[in-house]
């Protein structure tokens, strides 16, 4: 589900004011033994502000295979908001193309969410696979993305959004899910169900999208059994200063760990990584490995002359880690979200011309903004 759309997927069936019930220590609510603990939403307790540019593309991400310069160059970039969602089952949508030449070795060009997870793909299909890039993890953009599960978040546009598309799509999220599955319950847990909660003060209404941006198709309802159940609460059964509120449970990413057991996989396997930046395709031409996996993510913009790549400017800052804080929060309306990850308390606040900005520039008063809004929540 793309963010947006879980910011309003709210049942217009609630309606009702709110009871606000809170104690000193912690908030009660629905099952008595569980108690929510508040968060401490102070801008003194901001330790990282961070931009990220998501590479979206109207037709969807491009995985299709060129002859360039001599050699054979798959493309595998364009995922927009979905990167390390769709990761493992795009990868393996990718990985006949190159295949396609029965090479032992391959390049990867790009050390993010996309590039790492197909040089595991690769591995595991018996390739010696060498990765080329200007940055890795932390240094990477998709360390900055926020790391919820939503497959189709600003992936494709509604006009390219063909029977054929959603069915590779469908695919290729059950592909990933059943991945994340098996990395449950790992040390530093990379992967991990969080409970969460969708508040929203009336019933939404008009565009689940922001002003300016196309508009986006609903795929989530293709797979919407990967998810649990969400439940509309009552008044009585939530603390929060919102007049309606539905519980939901949603699969997160620890995103600092989950790299480093990426890369730790990676080079245990045998692979190597190379820092290089390349300014021009032609430098492709001088790299020893024959098939090359273009996984650059925006930065195919401007070495491969992709016009139809848009950049989509997303800030988030991080709150000093509170580890009794374990749920998630969405506030439809006030455009916020926080996610509890083990670097700390995730919060994030959609700009209002973020669609087409690459400007990767932070500007603290807008996390300031977002965290004093998170605390009118606990007031």
């Amino acid at each position: 589900m793309q963010r947006r759309q879980l910011l309003a997927s709210v049942p217009a069936l609630l309606t009702g004011t709110t009871a606000l019930a809170q104690d000193e220590a912690a908030v009660r609510f629905g099952d008595p033994r569980r108690t929510l603990a508040p968060v401490r939403a102070n801008p003194d307790r901001l330790i990282d502000m961070e931009v990220c540019t998501r590479p979206f593309r109207a037709q969807g991400p491009r995985i299709e295979a060129q002859r360039l310069h001599g050699k054979h160059v798959v493309h595998h970039y364009g995922h927009g908001g979905s990167g390390w969602s769709l990761s493992w089952g795009s990868a393996r949508v990718a990985l006949p193309l190159i295949l396609e030449h029965k090479p032992k070795r391959i390049a990867v060009i790009g050390c993010g969410a996309i590039g790492l997870t197909t040089a595991r793909v690769a591995q595991d299909a018996g390739l010696k696979v060498r990765i080329y890039c200007k940055e890795r993890p932390p240094e990477v953009a998709s360390s900055r993305a926020t790391g919820i599960f939503t497959p189709d978040s600003r992936l494709v546009t509604t006009e390219h959004a063909t029977p054929e598309f959603a069915h590779r799509w469908e695919a290729m999220t059950r592909s990933s899910f059943r991945t994340y599955q098996s990395l449950l319950g790992l040390p530093a847990e990379p992967v991990q169900w969080r409970d969460g909660y969708v508040l929203w003060d009336d019933v939404p209404q008009g565009p689940s999208h922001e002003p300016g941006e196309p508009d986006y198709p609903d795929l989530y309802s293709r797979i919407r059994d990967l998810r649990p159940r969400s439940m509309p609460l009552q008044p009585h059964e939530h603390p929060f200063k919102a007049a309606h509120a539905m519980k939901i449970t949603q699969l997160v990413f620890n995103i600092g760990s989950y790299q480093r057991l990426l890369l730790d996989d990676f080079l245990r396997n045998g692979g190597e990584i190379v820092h290089r930046e390349f300014t021009s395709t032609r430098e492709l031409a001088r790299l020893p490995e024959q098939t090359i996996v273009n996984c650059t993510g925006y930065g195919a913009r401007a070495l491969f002359g992709d016009d139809s790549l848009v950049p989509v400017r997303g800030q988030t800052a991080r709150l000093i880690p509170q580890p009794e804080v374990d749920y998630l929060l969405f506030w439809r309306g006030h455009n916020l979200s926080m996610v509890p990850r083990g670097d700390g308390l995730l919060v994030q606040a959609q700009g209002e011309h973020d669609f087409g900005n690459a400007d990767a520039r932070v500007d603290r008063a807008q996390s300031v903004a977002a965290v004093e809004r998170l605390a009118e929540l606990f007031s």
